[in-house]
């Protein structure tokens, strides 16, 4: 007999008890003392062996244990983003970690019941830092909150007795040391119950999808089919696979049969793989034993096996594993959405032909609001957090509105469960409209007054804002103040992007400051990034560089990060005119349908954006303060666009604003509206300095921050070196003057004069 030993991190409660966690297990216990836990956890690992002859594979000697603390953002997230809150806190969390049997290194994170190895000791803390870094960001705010609360742990060993050499007789097929490598790649789903189950707090239930499961339960069992869950995302493939799975297994356990599923992400088959040709051996032996499991084997990500393991689909795991489904010695199931899965059959077609397909489609809004009536229940049930119908009935709308390119039962779920973690982290009892169109705001950034019927909209207060971010362009004002009203009246089509405009005249007349003013007005009120996402084109002007904007295979491009970051933002081409030719094609199904989908299918939705492109085209460089633009000019500007573009680029532009040259007024408004910004700077405002601007100094400004070329652009310039710099040396000459104002005039050069104290 030989003894392998086992981590046990375990902690000492407040209440007098103890939280023992077996480490490479999903087993949990809480009793009164150390000494009851490690009896009831041996226990069961000594039963589980007698009867089964099965115990978990953790290959560690000489386990130690770490205490890391990193400094993390936490975020609500759903399926295509992320809204990260506005502290950074510090996360303490245990590793346990040592040398394995084979001379690699082993590290457990047994918090998240995940673990990896590697080679080199010097790659320790940066792998640590890498890995921890990216389970905490997967998780929400009230989990990563929750682990801050955990007292320091401390390590200890329990020891299991095996006999190595033991064969046993299993439906006539002799077996030793069950399952090494599958039980190292995949998990056993559902869990086996340990001595204490974590709670779930997301509901995996497919509510009224009964017949969806039931269809799954006979092509997995009764024919042995491999299984392809097809729909768009959020309609349910997840759950209803859950629920088949789980009803499976009840079967099995009641009427003593030998099913059991295994639950794997791509990236594990690949990732321990150190040789040249391990993962493919890692493979076989995972087939052999799922044979002699008589598993299923369920790949979360499936469309991910034609990108891992060589550099193309040809010669991938789904090409390698192919032949093994060919020969029904492997039964696989999965879930793609339709692009994903019509890239499969064009990227490698006889894999995608092993399967068959159940096509699942988005509930209607009637039973869609039921599913939401149901998790309102179970979040009562649960979290003793009671929905409103009012609120849920309002969740359904503003998703129905503002979301149309996801599907319902999926976001309604998504959404209300965020708010229910909200709620959680608020100790709420109850969730009402305000809390939904609280929390709408912060995942989204749109005004209230988006978001509520009841609000009406006030057009003076439109145009007075607009104005008042946008000086000398009139037409852009009316153009953007357009915008508003129809989307407010829910007029837009919610088949493309919020709205396309192409913005065009001279350098340095407001064409960057209006596209930040729209963002602002539209997503500017709940984000914590900024919601203008710029890009300047000049910097794609060579046709290779398409894949440094778009991505390419693996790959993601700036473009398609950027929005699946923000997906609720004004999208800014800056200098659209300089990009290559063929950019422009790449953007037409961008500007037409709002969707930009790379070859394996995955989708960037822009449906949610407002892309705004600007250009010089047109524009002369003989300006004159005072100078007008006219019709005929407009006119120019439109002609130069439409001799650049193709037809088809310019027909998918919904709409031209022409911006003209600015005159003194507009300049003399502008540096007015500058100078009262940088009144606010914290230097001023910290040391309690009032200042006071005279028409010398105003004029002064005017004559150093403007250029008939280029506009106010040098206005930014002429403000730091006529003011800000003389400003910083009078005050560090002067640190003892405070709560005074100042006087800026100029006469023969800047003169500060102190006025009087406050």
């Amino acid at each position: 007999m030989e003894k392998i030993h086992y981590p046990l991190l375990y902690y000492s409660l407040p209440e007098g008890a103890v939280l023992g966690i077996l480490v490479g297990t999903e087993y949990q216990v809480i009793e009164k003392d150390l000494r009851t836990v490690k009896t009831i956890l041996s226990d069961h690992l000594q039963k589980q062996y007698k009867k089964y002859d099965d115990y978990p594979f953790v290959d560690l000697r000489d386990p130690r244990l770490k205490i890391i603390e990193l400094s993390i953002r936490p975020s609500f997230r759903d399926e295509s983003s992320a809204f990260p809150l506005s502290q950074t806190i510090k996360v303490p969390v245990p590793i346990v970690y040592g040398e394995n049997d084979q001379g690699f290194f082993e590290c457990h994170l047994p918090l998240f019941e995940e673990s990896f190895y590697y080679y080199d000791p010097r790659q320790f803390d940066a792998l640590v830092s890498y890995f921890t870094t990216n389970l905490l960001n997967q998780l929400a705010p009230e989990n990563i909150y929750r682990l801050m609360l955990h007292p320091k742990p401390e390590l200890d060993t329990i020891a299991l007795k095996v006999n190595y050499d033991r064969n046993f007789e299993w439906k006539g097929l002799p077996i030793q040391r069950q399952y090494q490598v599958l039980s190292r790649l995949a998990e056993q789903y559902p869990p086996q119950k340990g001595p204490q189950n974590r709670k779930n707090y997301r509901s995996d239930s497919a509510w009224e999808m009964e017949d969806i499961v039931s269809d799954i339960i006979d092509k997995l069992i009764t024919t042995r089919s491999n299984l392809l869950l097809v729909g768009k995302r959020g309609v349910g493939k997840t759950a209803c696979l859950n629920q088949a799975i789980k009803k499976i297994t009840l079967q099995v356990r009641r009427q003593k049969l030998d099913y059991s599923f295994w639950r794997i992400r791509s990236q594990r088959i690949v990732s321990s793989g150190k040789y040249l040709g391990e993962w493919q051996e890692n493979c076989e032996q995972m087939v052999e034993e799922l044979n002699a499991a008589n598993g299923i084997l369920w790949v979360v990500d499936l469309i991910q096996l034609l990108k891992i393991g060589g550099e193309g689909p040809e010669d991938s795991v789904a090409a390698f594993l192919h032949q093994f489904l060919q020969q029904d010695k492997l039964q696989l199931v999965g879930e793609l959405t339709p692009e994903e899965l019509e890239s499969m059959r064009r990227l490698l077609p006889g894999f995608a032909q092993v399967f068959q397909i159940i096509t699942i489609e988005e509930l209607s809004a009637q039973k869609s609001q039921l599913v939401m009536e149901h998790f309102a229940r179970y979040a009562k049930q649960q979290f003793d957090i009671h929905i409103s119908q009012n609120a849920i009935e309002l969740s359904f709308r503003l998703l129905n509105r503002y979301y149309p390119y996801e599907s319902f039962p999926g976001k309604g779920i998504n959404f209300l469960s965020n708010c229910v973690n909200e709620g959680m982290l608020k100790e709420k009892s109850r969730l009402t409209r305000q809390d939904i169109i609280k929390n709408f705001i912060g995942q989204t950034g749109l005004p209230e007054l988006f978001l509520r019927d009841d609000l009406l909209l006030d057009t003076d207060d439109l145009y007075k804002y607009f104005n008042s971010r946008i000086i000398g362009q009139p037409d852009a004002v009316e153009k953007m103040s357009t915008l508003v009203k129809i989307f407010k009246a829910g007029l837009n089509n919610p088949h493309k992007p919020i709205n396309t405009l192409l913005f065009a005249g001279p350098t340095g007349v407001g064409k960057t400051a209006s596209a930040k003013a729209l963002a602002d007005y539209f997503f500017g009120k709940g984000q914590k990034r900024s919601p203008l996402i710029r890009i300047d084109m000049s910097e794609f002007q060579h046709p290779s560089q398409i894949n440094r904007l778009i991505g390419y295979g693996k790959e993601v491009g700036q473009l398609v990060r950027e929005i699946r970051e923000r997906p609720f933002s004004v999208l800014l081409l800056d200098e659209i005119e300089k990009a290559a030719p063929s950019l422009f094609d790449a953007l037409l199904t961008v500007l037409d349908e709002g969707i930009l989908v790379d070859a394996y299918g995955r989708i960037t939705n822009f449906r949610n954006t407002i892309i705004i492109m600007t250009s010089n085209l047109g524009a002369t460089t003989q300006r004159s303060i005072g100078f007008q633009e006219t019709t005929r000019d407009a006119d120019k500007y439109l002609s130069a666009i439409e001799q650049h573009f193709r037809p088809e680029f310019v027909n998918r532009i919904d709409g031209f604003v022409m911006f003209r040259s600015l005159n003194k007024a507009d300049i003399q408004n502008i540096t007015i509206k500058e100078l009262e910004a940088l009144k606010k700077r914290e230097g001023f405002t910290k040391r309690g300095l009032n200042i006071v601007f005279t028409k010398a100094f105003i004029d002064q400004l005017i004559l150093k921050g403007f250029d008939a070329r280029y506009g106010a652009r040098p206005l930014q310039r002429a403000i730091e070196q006529q003011l800000v710099n003389p400003m910083a040396n009078w005050m560090l000459d002067n640190p003892d003057q405070r709560n005074c104002s100042l006087e800026i005039d100029y006469l023969d050069g800047i003169k500060i004069n102190l006025l009087s104290d406050k």
